[in-house]
């Protein structure tokens, strides 16, 4: 991960700042991603700690990369949510001194704690990841506690224009709300480093790659489906809890001969993954698919991308006839077309894999990500 630019204040003027996350590395999700580039990425111009709940059981101190941790204990994690009773003592600590608190949403333990801690002169930015989309009977619990907690945030970042214009929870607060785009690294992008592992490809046979966890949102049964007509390779590199059943879809299809799941893929090898890819795939039904950060990857590879026509920011991140193609979610008819139409024409796939990797060097950086960050950290202590 590379280090920041020495832009934004100067280090006479180090401002103490609190990042507020559900996990952290290395229980690793995409908000703790960000959250962990953010905090490596600022730590040389401002003094950085986390806060942050262990899965299951007992909270400790420790530091990842120089950022100094607390992680409070939990009884596990019901409804994805970290039950931790001691959060709210904690960040009553913690936050004293600081300039800056930096939530990251979704986290109703956060909002939870913010309204249990004492009042401070910090500032309050927000991080605003994704809408709460599957726990529908919480949500309406949740919902005033969260519109009050944004109510009262100084500055709510979001990560892509198309987010800020679909959710509603947003709406009221257009005005302090700034897009900031996830990122990624480009000079982890470049070449992959190592021995490649030996990948079920044919040489003979385009390569379809597929990144992610095997989870509700993710719609790969539809990329199952899409493969009885496509004549491709499709790796699918990741590990969830419906693996199995998708495997018996495979064989069911019976395109088991041209779908390998590769399980749990590590970085150095997952990007000899992006690398052997002709196409990238992200077939997305739920917007709890708010970024798709895993198309930047590909993308930076000068794949070119096939995604879904979601209300968030994934089909803004990879644009229809620039970057790949759109099709509607939950459609494995529309993704076999726009599969074949890519796979079949290798100046259409040049064109927009190029046209992908200047994306990403235009938009999605993280020195880029780091410096709107740093701006509205200005702007907050400016105000």
């Amino acid at each position: 991960m590379t280090r920041s630019t020495k832009e934004g204040f100067p280090l006479s003027k180090r401002r103490n700042v609190l990042q507020v996350s559900k996990f952290y590395y290395p229980d690793v999700g995409g908000v703790e991603r960000v959250v962990q580039q953010l905090a490596e990425g600022m730590s040389d111009r401002h003094n950085i700690r986390i806060l942050a709940a262990t899965p299951k059981g007992r909270g400790e101190r420790d530091s990842v990369n120089g950022v100094p941790i607390v992680r409070t204990s939990s009884l596990g994690t019901p409804l994805s949510m970290p039950a931790a009773p001691t959060f709210p003592i904690h960040l009553t600590r913690m936050q004293r001194g600081a300039d800056i608190v930096h939530y990251h949403l979704p986290n109703p333990l956060s909002v939870a704690s913010y309204f249990l801690s004492p009042t401070t002169e910090a500032k309050t930015v927000v991080t605003y990841h994704s809408d709460i989309v599957r726990q529908a009977t919480a949500l309406k619990a949740y919902r005033p506690f969260l519109h009050r907690f944004l109510d009262q945030a100084d500055r709510i970042i979001v990560t892509s224009p198309n987010l800020l214009e679909s959710s509603e929870h947003l709406s009221p607060y257009r005005g302090k709300c700034r897009v900031v785009p996830l990122s990624i690294d480009l000079d982890e992008y470049e070449r992959p480093q190592g021995v490649p592992p030996e990948l079920p490809v044919d040489p003979d046979r385009p390569t379809i790659l597929f990144v992610g966890r095997l989870i509700y949102y993710k719609g790969v049964e539809y990329l199952v489906d899409a493969m009885c007509d496509v004549d491709a390779t499709l790796l699918i590199a990741g590990d969830g809890e419906l693996r199995e059943k998708l495997q018996t879809r495979a064989k069911e299809r019976s395109v088991a001969d041209k779908v390998h799941f590769l399980g749990y893929v590590p970085n150095k090898h997952l990007h000899h993954c992006y690398e052997a890819a002709d196409l990238f795939v992200l077939p997305s039904v739920e917007p709890s698919e708010a970024f798709g950060i895993v198309q930047l990857e590909a993308m930076a590879y000068e794949t070119p991308v096939v995604n879904t026509d979601l209300r968030t920011g994934v089909p803004w991140v990879s644009r229809d006839s620039v970057t790949g193609q759109t099709v509607p979610p939950r459609n494995a008819q529309a993704l076999a077309r726009a599969i074949n139409d890519l796979i079949s024409d290798d100046d259409l796939l040049n064109t927009y894999g190029e046209k992908a990797r200047k994306r990403v060097e235009n938009e999605f950086t993280e020195a880029t990500m780091l410096s709107r960050t740093n701006e509205v950290y200005r702007e907050v202590l400016s105000s």
